[in-house]
Formats: structure tokens, sequence, C-alpha cells
């Protein structure tokens, strides 16, 4: 449960109404979710001769083991992190960000172990957290087009101190005006958006102290990305304005990393001229000469550079970005949307090549930062369906769920460090929260992932996965495995357990037989499948056939597993998601942190 604190409420925009249950799931355990193993289609796939019952078709079963000796990865368990995007300067939401500070703070129990998260916040309206368990949580924002104004230096924050973070108690009244002021400002951001003409925002330190407040009394970290896109006439970063914050912020010993930009291969189309990989790098290094001048930053950590997807040309910038500034960066950071497009289908959702394009730009940024870094970590810094708020009924509907678990499966399989979610909660529809703060289904998901999860991926070996493909024709898996040793902050489950994620994408169920180290063991089930009429559309969620919901504005529910016999043969829904803990392995990979 510490794990799940940390990953809601770290990032969210939150009411005096808002449940601190729900926010008290997410904050600890961000990171801790994206621990998953690698993809099934390793290991051997012998097809096993299965009687099928009469009417029954596509259960074939599959035998399935796990390496527990040693894991073949370990992630940061900061791996989940989110975005809340930073319109809420321009609507109204800052303030009521303030008053749900204290709502992640959950019961004792729930708070023991709490972890850390960071968050950015960046110009293009994205403000990400991520947990980190065990330690200090982080908050992170990025001004990739923000000035920030030095004239008004004196805040609340005093006010605040005194006030020991407590919550400030909002009328209902407050909040009905307030969601009225986001849905206008929800329509002109729709428009920037479609005119490609954004309004300029400046941060005053009025909104910085209330942010870092925020993250101080809520124990994050904050990553801040300054604006890269104010220019010399040369085409140089123009560091002055950058420079005040950085000397107000020092004042005010605030502990700070710091980023410069967001996707920088765009900026031709948002200020008329581009900024080359190598003029990029050149930025970054006079940034953290900066850093190094002020004596509060001189070890501060800097990330970059935060580019789009890595086409040809976006390539072409990160190698010029390494060439110069690639010892200069503590991680390498880019970001990923999965569908151009403003328009799909939910069986969009349900396509393996849409799935797998992931997996091709994560070798595509590996081979990069490798060839100048190498061992240098890299993170995700940006992940949703599409890069423009997402697809109503579509981005927030149980189907997108395949998705999201699929990536965080494939990037803790090959070794991405952090990935950050977009977001939240926004004024699109690719959000884990509504506006009226109910969890939608990648929040269930990402919940469960936090508290199941732990950073160590192991290996699995399949036998019976699929038919050997025809000549000419490739087939991709519709049955997508992982595994993790249980997260250690689970204290239900006993050091040395291991938990499976599966996602089944066929449109009949299949049948899992444990082997191995994994036989006989008692196993816990946790089932996802969407609940109500609307099917894969559906922005509700049931877990093993009870429908999830919040008990009250503080509450969230019991998430109880349903125990299997040792030795039950498993039987995975067709359509489903589901975490299937595996208790009392006594894995080696998994007795140690």
């Amino acid at each position: 449960s510490e794990l799940i604190r940390g990953f809601l409420l770290s990032g969210m925009p939150c009411p005096s109404s808002c449940p601190p249950g729900l926010l008290a799931l997410m904050a600890p355990g961000l990171a801790l979710m994206a621990t998953f193993s690698l993809p099934s289609q390793a290991g051997d796939r012998r097809a096993l001769p299965v009687e099928k019952p009469p009417g029954v078709k596509g259960r074939t079963l599959i035998l399935l083991d796990v390496n527990t000796k040693s894991p073949v990865r370990i992630i940061s368990e900061n791996f989940l992190s989110l975005q809340l995007d930073p319109s809420i300067i321009h609507d109204g939401w800052l303030d009521f960000l303030r008053a749900g500070l204290q709502l992640r703070w959950a019961p004792p129990a729930v708070r023991c172990g709490a972890a850390a998260a960071w968050r950015r916040w960046d110009g293009q309206k994205a403000f990400s957290l991520l947990g980190k368990s065990g330690g200090r949580a982080g908050l992170a924002i990025s001004l990739f087009s923000f000035p920030f104004a030095v004239d008004i230096v004196r805040s609340d924050i005093a006010l605040d101190k005194q006030k020991g973070c407590k919550i400030a108690q909002h009328p209902d009244i407050m909040l009905e005006l307030q969601r009225e002021k986001a849905a206008q400002m929800h329509l002109v951001l729709l428009k920037e958006q479609f005119s490609n003409t954004y309004s300029n925002l400046t941060l005053t330190a009025r909104s910085l102290d209330k942010l870092y407040n925020f993250a101080d009394c809520s124990g994050l970290h904050l990553i801040f990305a300054l604006n890269a896109l104010r220019r010399n006439p040369n085409n140089s970063w123009n560091s002055s304005n950058a420079l005040s914050l950085l000397k107000y912020s020092a004042s005010k010993k605030y502990n700070i990393s710091w980023e410069l930009g967001n996707e920088p291969n765009n900026y031709r189309t948002l200020m008329g001229r581009s900024v080359n990989g190598s003029q990029l790098g050149k930025d970054y290094t006079q940034l953290r000469s900066l850093l190094q001048l002020i004596r509060t930053y001189s070890r501060a950590h800097l990330y970059g550079p935060n580019i789009g997807r890595p086409r040809k040309n976006v390539i072409a910038f990160l190698e010029g970005f390494m060439k110069v500034a690639g010892g200069t960066v503590d991680a390498v950071t880019w970001q990923h949307y999965y569908i151009d497009g403003r328009v799909a289908k939910v069986t969009d959702f349900l396509k393996t090549r849409l799935l797998d394009t992931l997996s091709d730009q994560i070798r595509k940024i590996q081979k990069v930062v490798n060839t100048y870094t190498p061992g240098k970590k890299i993170w995700l810094e940006g992940v949703g369906t599409t890069p423009a708020g997402g697809m109503n009924n579509l981005s927030d509907s149980f189907a997108a769920g395949f998705l999201w678990l699929n990536t965080l499966g494939l990037l803790a399989s090959q070794g991405i460090d952090v990935v950050v979610r977009h977001s939240f909660l926004d004024h699109g529809h690719n959000h884990l929260v509504d506006q009226n703060f109910n969890p939608l289904p990648d929040y269930w998901l990402s919940l469960l992932y936090k508290r199941l999860i732990g950073p160590k991926v192991l290996a699995i070996h399949v036998a019976g996965l699929q038919r050997k493909p025809r000549p000419g024709r490739v087939i991709r898996d519709k049955l997508r495995i992982y595994a993790h040793c249980t997260s250690y902050h689970n204290h239900n489950y006993v050091r040395g357990s291991i938990t499976l994620y599966i996602i089944n994408l066929h449109r009949s169920r299949k049948k899992i037989k444990l082997a191995g180290t994994l036989r006989d063991k008692i196993v816990h089930q946790y089932l996802l499948q969407p609940y109500g009429k609307d099917g894969l559309h559906s922005k509700s969620v049931q877990l093993n056939g009870q429908p999830l919901a919040m008990v009250d504005d503080g509450t969230l529910p019991e998430l109880k597993p349903r125990p299997l016999r040792a030795g039950r043969t498993l039987v995975i829904p067709p359509l489903t998601m589901s975490f299937y803990v595996v208790k009392n392995v006594n894995a080696l990979a998994c007795r140690y942190r």
C-alpha cells in the first residue's frame, strides 16, 4: 500500500472533496508500477497436445515457467510516472492542487514507507510525477515556452508553512464554478491545438511557490524544465530569464532538478526557426555551467533532450545532441505517442502491430545512446495514445489499457529506467481520472501494478503459445506475459513471491499451466474486465467480477484477490488484463532488494 499512495496524489490537482485514499494509492508506488517481465516471445514454444472440450475454440494449453535465479533487468523504483496538465495555471486548478496536497497522506498503515515521486511540468501542457519508494518524492516542472516573472516575488509560501501544509477547504459551489471554467479552457486549448498557435503563459514567482510548496508538503522532488525558446540573434539560448529563476529558487533553497525545453525537434513549428541537436547540446552545456555557479544547484540533476518520436530526422537530432552533451545529462529522454491521427476505433487498441511500434523506437534510441554514452539511463518522458489529448470514449476506455500495460511491459523488459504517463488529469482524454476525480480504467490498472510489481524483471519460458506461422506470414503474439518479483512493499506477500502480468488480446480464453518452480503453488488472481453494457468502451472496471468504485470521497475499495488452489490451471478470459501473484516461490532473484 505504501507504493500506491504516492502515485495518484503526487500528481493530482484536487479539491477538498477529492478522495484522500484515491490520491494515497498512487503516490509512493509510481515507479514500482513498471516492473514487468520479458515479452513472451522469448523462450521455447513447443505445441502441447491438449484435448479440447466440445464447443470451446482456441483453448490451447500453455506451459509457463519463470527463471527465478536472477533478474534479467532491474529498473528504477521510480519507473512509473504521471503527467498533470499545466493548463491548471490558466484554468485555476492550481489552487485546488494546493488544497488537495494533504490528501496524499493516507492512514498510517498506507503511509508507512511512503515512496518518493518526481513531477515534470512542461510547456506542452505536461506535468509528470514519478514515484520513488523508500525515499523523498519528487516533482518536475518544465516551462518549455513560459517566461518567468521575477517582479512578483512576494507570495503566501510563509503562510502555507505556518499552516503546516493543512488542507484548505473549498465549498462545493467553488468546485462547480471551477469545473465550468476548466470546460471553457478546454475549448480554448483545443482551438490552439488545431490552429497550432499557442498563447503565452507566464509562471509567476507566486505560482512557483505554490507548486514547490505542494511538492515539498507532499514529500516530492521537483524537476523543472526551463524555457528553451528564448533565443539570441545567433540562435544560441538566451539564459537571462532562466538565471533569474535559478537565483530566485536558490534564494528560497528549493531542491530542484532541471531540464531545458520540450520536443526541440519541433521548434521550427513553434517559433519559426529550428534548433539542431548540436546547438541544443551547447545550450545544455551552458545550463550545466550556470547550475555549477549556483551553490544550491552545483550538483543538481539535469535531464534531456526530450525529443519527439525517433524518426530519421529526430535520430539525427539526437546524435548531434549526444556528441556535444551526452555526458552532461543524467538521463536521455524522449516521447512516444501511438496514434498520429485524431480518428480511431476501439479495435485499433487490439492490433499487435500498433502495440509493437514502441519496441522498434526503443531500439533506435538505445542504439544512439549506447554509441556515445554506453550505459546512460533512458527515460520515456511522455507517452499516450495521441499527442493531442487523446480520443473521447477511446483513450479513457477499458480498451486503452491494453496499450498502457503493454507499454509498461515492453519498457521494463528492454531496460528503460523511467516512463512518464500522459497524463493524470488534463483537458483531453488520456487521463487517469475524470473531471470529477473518478478513477478511470487505467487508474485501477496502474494502482494494481504499483501494489504488486517490483523493479526486478524475470525471464519467462513458454511452450505451446502459438502455432507455426504460415509461409510468408508473421504471427504476432496476442497473449503477452510478463513476470516480476512481487513488490517488496506489499506486506501481504513474503519476499520471494513472483507476480505474472498477462494481456489476452484473443477473442477466446486461454489456459496456462504453471511449471517448474511455479508448479503446485497457491496463486492470487487479480482479473480486470470491463464493467457495464459498453464493453471495451466502458469507463468502469470490475476486479474478479466485482465493480471497482470509490467507497466514498475518501475511501478506496479493498482490492481483494481471488485465491486459486495450488496446481490449478489459470484460465484467462478473452480480451482481459490480469495479475497473478504466485506465493511462496522463494525465488532467489526476489529474496533481496
